[in-house]
Order: structure tokens, then C-alpha cells, then sequence
């Protein structure tokens, strides 16, 4: 019978189990079922050996990780138009004081940086997820992988060097984010084309995701003209008893569409030298389900 301790000690690492299992997977649902999964093997174990929970369960979490990565990947390979992760509700708060760490917190679970996740094999984006979000040493992650310490650098080296490679350029400074985020609204809300394209840097991109079930772009868009009256042609349409709600998802702000008080899509901004970067747009109604409010 699990003891109230064993489930106060489960529930003290939750948070950290989340963490890597969406920065492993980009889906919320497949996150807590690994989650669930890793509660399961907890409360069934023998913990006479255990000396160290947190690092047992984030071992036990990543190893369930990588096998429902590999399990999924069918899934995502049959997906309609662009993928983009699930949006994942992030307030790291006084929780994380540490700068650095904050940024590292964030910056992983970026939606730019999960999608160059998805080109990695399970194993390398196992070992990118523990050491550069979660600082874990190379041996710690080797023996949670049942890895050589070697190995696993190799493997961090030729993970970091292929992030780094395909990473978007961005900047975090979340009130110029906020600034250019209200501007976006407000341009794309009154029609302002060119209000907008004085926003927009000239090579932007707009990543759709709708899983062929809503509206949205099938291919990536790409230049500040095909953005612009993309978004402005989109606003104008609207849905039905439209609202906002700003939320902090995947480290920055974002833009909760609303429809009849329901969320209806998510609008993202990536921002470098004071331009929009990256436009993301989620609108995939089995995505959005976790920002729902009861």
C-alpha cells in the first residue's frame, strides 16, 4: 500500500517529471500519461535502494519518454500541415530565482527550440533535455540511460551543435515582447497592413497548426508580404464572440484566442532586434484543451 510520504514525494518532483517528459514528447497529454506511468512503477517499487528520489524518478520518467517518442513518431509523420508542440502552460515564478537557470528552464521548452527537438533521435534529445535544461552531470545522465560517460558527451556534442545549427534567433525580453505582441494585435485587428509590415522582418515565417482540423495554413508562409495579408485577411474573418487572453506558455508570452469564451487558437511571437521573427499559430482544437477553464 502506497504511504502518504511515497505520494508526498512524488508529488514534490511532479513538477521536474513534467518538465522532461513534454520536453521530450511536446504533447501535455503524452507528458502526463508518462507522468502517470512513472507514478505507477514509484508506488510499485522496492525503495529500499533508493537513495536519491528525484533522480530515480526522473530516470524512470525519461527512459517511459523515450519509449512513447518512439511509439508516436508513426503519428507525427502522418500529421496534416505544419506540427507544432502542444502549448504548455509555464510560470516558473519564484520557484526558479536563479537566472541562468530560469533561462535555460525557458529557452528549452521554447515552441522554435521543440520543433529542431523533433530532427533529433530520442537518445540525443534525451541527453539535450537533461543537461542543458536540467544541468544534470554526463555521468548521472549515463547511468540513467545505461550509457558510458563518453558516449553520452558525444551524444550532448552532436545534439547541441545540430540545436544550435537550426535554432531561430530571438530575444526573451518579455516586455519588448509584450510591446510588439499588442502592436501585432492591434495592426492585424484594424486591417493595418502596413502598420503590420513595419512589424514583421522581411524574411518572417508563419508556422500553421491545425491538424486538417480547423483553418489554417498547410505550408509554412514566408516573407513579410504573405505573412501580413495572411493575418490581415485572418482578423477580419474572426470567430464568433471573439476575446483575448494573454498567458505565459512555452516561456514567453502568447495570445489566447477566444471564441465564446472557449479557446479557439494561440497566437505566438518570436522577436530579434526589435522585428517579428516567427508567427505561430496553434490552432489544432485537440492542442488546446489543457487551456481550457473549468
Amino acid at each position: 500500500m502506497t504511504t502518504e510520504t511515497e505520494t508526498d514525494v512524488f508529488e514534490e518532483h511532479r513538477p521536474v517529471l513534467l518538465g522532461v517528459a513534454y520536453r521530450m514528447l511536446g504533447r501535455v497529454a503524452d507528458a502526463e500519461d508518462v507522468v502517470q506511468e512513472a507514478w505507477l512503477r514509484w508506488s510499485g517499487a522496492d525503495r529500499g535502494d533508493v537513495r536519491e528520489p528525484r533522480g530515480y524518478l526522473v530516470r524512470i520518467t525519461t527512459r517511459l519518454a523515450i519509449d512513447r517518442l518512439r511509439q508516436v513518431k508513426a503519428r507525427k509523420e502522418a500529421y496534416v500541415g505544419p506540427w507544432l508542440p502542444e502549448p504548455y502552460a509555464t510560470d516558473f515564478g519564484e520557484a526558479v530565482p536563479d537566472t541562468a537557470e530560469r533561462a535555460a528552464l525557458t529557452d528549452s521548452v521554447s515552441l522554435a527550440v521543440l520543433v529542431v527537438l523533433e530532427s533529433l533521435s530520442p537518445l540525443e534529445r534525451a541527453v539535450f533535455v537533461l543537461r542543458e535544461a536540467f544541468g544534470y552531470p554526463y555521468a548521472e545522465i549515463g547511468a540513467m540511460l545505461d550509457r558510458g560517460e563518453a558516449a553520452v558527451r558525444q551524444l550532448a556534442g552532436r545534439a547541441r551543435k545540430h540545436v544550435e545549427e537550426r535554432r531561430p534567433r530571438y530575444e526573451v525580453d518579455p516586455d519588448r515582447r509584450r510591446e510588439l505582441t499588442e502592436r501585432f494585435l492591434a495592426a492585424a485587428g484594424d486591417g493595418d497592413l502596413e502598420g503590420l509590415m513595419a512589424l514583421l522582418a522581411p524574411d518572417v515565417r508563419l508556422v500553421g497548426d491545425s491538424g486538417g482540423k480547423s483553418k489554417a495554413p498547410l505550408r509554412i508562409l514566408e516573407s513579410a508580404d504573405k505573412v501580413g495579408r495572411f493575418l490581415v485577411g485572418a482578423a477580419q474573418k474572426g470567430v464568433p464572440d471573439q476575446s483575448y487572453r494573454f498567458m505565459e506558455l512555452n516561456g514567453g508570452l502568447a495570445v489566447v484566442v477566444l471564441s465564446e469564451g472557449k479557446p479557439d487558437s494561440v497566437f505566438q511571437v518570436d522577436v530579434f532586434e526589435g522585428r517579428i521573427q516567427a508567427v505561430y499559430i496553434i490552432r489544432n482544437p485537440d492542442k488546446l484543451l489543457s487551456l481550457a477553464t473549468p
